[in-house]
């Protein structure tokens, strides 16, 4: 019997012993996830993953990084434990010869006089197991939409048959979140699996994507996964800026007005025989503009539209909500005819696919905000071979645990310079498990910075939120600025060489809430703002916010009943204010390690509008952030 004496064996070293290929390196890793799952059970040992943010409180006493005997998530990043289900999964593994996680340098179970017969192990596995077991990666990432506004999560309102199946065939996760509410940071933050407050300009709005920052399609194609994406993959920004070549979410195969589908087609007709593929959909349904009226057109009635508690219950509300039912319609027939080409050509069973959306629906007080519908996602995932169907979790997922996920299911290595914050859920999916899978997934985090170009020097409003089971805590850095965008802005401004404004014209009253994605929801809020009834609602979208708000989500989704100054929950807001901020100065946020004025230098690529200086700006001139590259843009005589 092999005593559990380690000996610590990179991938790269097995794949010079060995002398093969890409496919024999993944085959170690198969090897050395046995050679751990049998050290397990020897010993009898287990430890609870922790995210790998933690990764300095986990060091040995000579200060090395993993620590040589500590198995948590960062130490040993596939966090396997020596549990009977675990052991049912590995049991499985072994008997079908399929990928393992490799993430990083895992020790092998075996003393030195048994190495030579390891590395035969490792030989022969590979003659079995191949890079074409992986599984495929198929992500499908609509545009702004909202939980619940999928049929599987019960709404009315839409009908999505293809979002259903893949929630019948696999699991419906109904807590998860995206990381901001807005597309760029979001997406930038699923490709990576960091908080968008961990990759400086890729963190805000239209900016650029620093080629440091590894994401998960380009760790997948040096592993050898044949990756592409069609329609919106990581945008609005610059990705060339840096040194890119290639979005950072795959080669594009197309746009929607090449035509989603086709563009998949095209980029399956090229995949290499036997090679497991990584795809991007990203639609730009349900952004705007919508067609007016679309939604009724196509049948609907008025009574089916859903009107969130935050909007007036209005005619010309419903109609707009019924226009963004048929785009995310839409998108889900995208998503339909995709299936049925994966499973025309064998391949569903093999692929994990996920199907959701970047962040909120295009309506005031939800994209753009850390409230509920700004952040909350439709989420379905399935992977027929491994996952068992049919079944609905509750348990809070962030996007960056979709990126471990996806680390882990292909056994590709996570970037080690910048790791992921999440953690992976190969474990709970490929569970039997409902309602609540892991209780340790407590909490998820989201923040916002810059949206759009929408108050003074075009800075951010800077907000960051914790959200748990029962409460989502917002934060907002700088109260003092308008949520949605300063009222009013300029127009035709001209600057001297100082950056004073010299001349300028004053634009229109309520004009300046670009934030808020112009639609006839907004133009109704404007126009009825002094309405007695539905006066209040424009206020709730753009009027100056506390620096802190609390709501009670199992009875305020809409987020309308602020409680961060009742007395009643003050140890509630109290806990959740020291872990939002103790998980922002874990993870480094320059909001609060330096105040953050970082953020305000990052340049949006975009178009730019021009505002008055505000009252706070000129009372207190060394509060206002340097921004070099704003200044080169002012318009000038």
């Amino acid at each position: 019997m092999l005593r559990p004496t380690v000996v610590n064996t990179k991938v790269s070293q097995v794949k010079a012993i060995s002398g093969h290929t890409r496919s024999i390196a993944y085959s170690a890793g198969l090897v050395e996830h046995k050679a751990r799952k049998l050290r397990d059970v020897i010993t009898q040992t287990t430890h609870r993953p922790v995210a790998n943010a933690e990764r300095s409180r986990h060091s040995d006493s000579a200060g090395n990084t993993p620590a040589r005997n500590c198995r948590c998530q960062v130490c040993r990043p596939s966090g396997l434990i020596a549990d009977s289900e675990r052991w049912s999964m590995f049991e499985y593994r072994l008997q079908n010869v399929q990928y393992v996680p490799h993430r990083h340098s895992y020790p092998l179970i075996a003393s030195m006089k048994h190495f030579p017969l390891v590395s035969l192990f490792i030989l022969f596995a590979a003659t079995q197991a191949s890079a074409a077991d992986r599984p495929n990666i198929f992500i499908a990432i609509s545009d702004d939409v909202s939980f619940p506004h999928a049929s599987a999560h019960g709404s009315k309102m839409v009908d999505t048959p293809a979002f259903d199946r893949v929630a019948a065939d696999g699991v419906l996760f109904n807590n998860a979140f995206c990381p901001a509410p807005g597309c760029s940071p979001s997406r930038a933050a699923f490709l990576t699996g960091c908080h968008i407050w961990m990759i400086e300009e890729a963190g805000t709005h239209a900016s650029y994507f620093q080629t440091k920052y590894t994401t998960f399609p380009e760790a997948l194609q040096e592993s050898g996964y044949f990756v592409g994406a069609t329609g919106k993959a990581w945008a609005p920004g610059n990705f060339r800026h840096n040194g890119r070549e290639v979005n950072p979410a795959g080669k594009s195969y197309g746009t929607k007005k090449s035509g989603y589908v086709a563009g998949f087609e095209k980029f399956m007709s090229e995949r290499p025989k036997d090679t497991p593929f990584c795809f991007w959909f990203g639609s730009s349904d349900a952004h705007r503009s919508y067609k007016k009226g679309s939604g009724l057109a196509k049948g609907k009635t008025l009574d089916q539209a859903e009107v969130p508690k935050f909007l007036p219950d209005h005619p010309e509300i419903r109609s707009d909500l019924l226009d963004y039912a048929f785009e995310i319609e839409r998108f889900d027939d995208d998503c339909d005819q995709m299936l049925k080409i994966l499973e025309a050509a064998g391949e569903l069973d093999n692929t994990l696919v996920i199907i959701t959306s970047d962040n909120g629906m295009p309506f005031p007080r939800a994209k753009a905000n850390c409230y509920e519908y700004g952040i909350h996602m439709p989420l379905a995932v399935c992977w027929k071979d491994r996952v068992p169907g049919g079944r609905k979790l509750d348990d809070l997922v962030g996007f960056v645990d979709l990126t471990a996920t996806i680390y882990e299911a292909t056994g590709v290595d996570s970037p080690n310079d910048f790791p992921v914050v999440g953690e992976s859920l190969v474990a709970d999916l490929t569970s039997n498990k409902s309602g609540i899978a892991d209780p340790t997934r407590d909490a998820v985090y989201a923040g916002r910075e810059r949206h759009s170009s929408s108050r003074f020097n075009s800075l951010g409003y800077p907000q960051r939120a914790i959200r748990t089971q029962d409460y989502l805590y917002i934060y907002n850095f700088r109260s003092e600025r308008w949520p949605a965008g300063t009222p009013m802005k300029l127009g035709k401004a001209v600057y001297n060489a100082a950056g004073s404004l010299m001349s300028s014209q004053a634009g229109a009253e309520h004009g300046g809430y670009h934030d808020i994605d112009a639609c006839p929801s907004l133009t109704f809020l404007i126009k009825n703002r002094d309405h007695a009834d539905f006066g209040r609602y424009l206020g709730l979208s753009v009027d100056k916010r506390p620096t802190e708000e609390l709501f009670d989500i199992k009875f305020d989704a809409a987020c309308l009943n602020n409680l961060a100054e009742d007395p009643e929950v003050a140890a509630v807001k109290q806990e959740l204010n020291q872990r939002l901020m103790k998980e922002l100065m874990k993870t480094n946020d320059a909001r609060v390690t330096d105040g953050g004025d970082v953020w305000e230098t990052y340049p949006r690529i975009s178009s730019l509008r021009w505002f008055e200086t505000p009252i706070w700006a000129k009372q207190n001139t060394s509060a206002v952030p340097k921004q070099e590259w704003l200044d080169a843009r002012r318009p000038k005589k």
